[in-house]
């Protein structure tokens, strides 16, 4: 775990609440190298799975060439959702970062969802990594939308 790709997480995240989305950041790394960096654009482009995650899967896919992310760690200001949970699972990505958890999903079902060894290998997940700036980040950014 390297806090830098959190940082780079985190920035992402300032961009996606900039333009009115959830402040969610993610980036994807492996040996030390950035395959890609994104933030959520499910309003801006109108699509319920454009979630950080997945943008950044379908990036570092691209600039592999290939859907298989062996070897790649992936750092979230957000715990992931079920479905950017099992896309992870399926990219075959080995880690998971996050910087605090999400309080809709229950982290278990979370955990249940990666560690299955039916299909694919376990993913490592580790929770509230860096949960007061994360934290702080969507309190800012719920509470403004909620006064608007």
């Amino acid at each position: 775990m390297n806090m830098k790709y959190m940082d780079i997480a985190y920035e992402e995240a300032l961009k996606a609440y900039e333009i009115g989305e959830i402040p969610v950041g993610c980036v994807i790394v492996k040996k030390d190298e950035i395959l890609a960096k994104t933030h959520n654009l499910k309003e801006n482009n109108n699509c319920a799975i454009d979630h950080a995650e997945v943008l950044a899967i379908k990036e570092a896919s691209s600039k592999l060439n290939n859907w298989r992310l062996d070897e790649c760690d992936i750092y979230i200001t957000l715990s992931p959702c079920p479905m950017c949970a099992s896309a992870i699972k399926q990219a075959r990505i080995h880690n998971i970062y996050c910087g605090i958890s999400n309080d809709t999903y229950d982290d278990k079902l979370i955990k249940n969802i990666l560690s299955t060894t039916d299909n694919n290998s376990e993913v490592n997940i580790d929770f509230n990594i860096d949960k007061t700036r994360c934290g702080n980040l969507l309190k800012k950014f719920f509470k403004l939308r909620r006064f608007d």
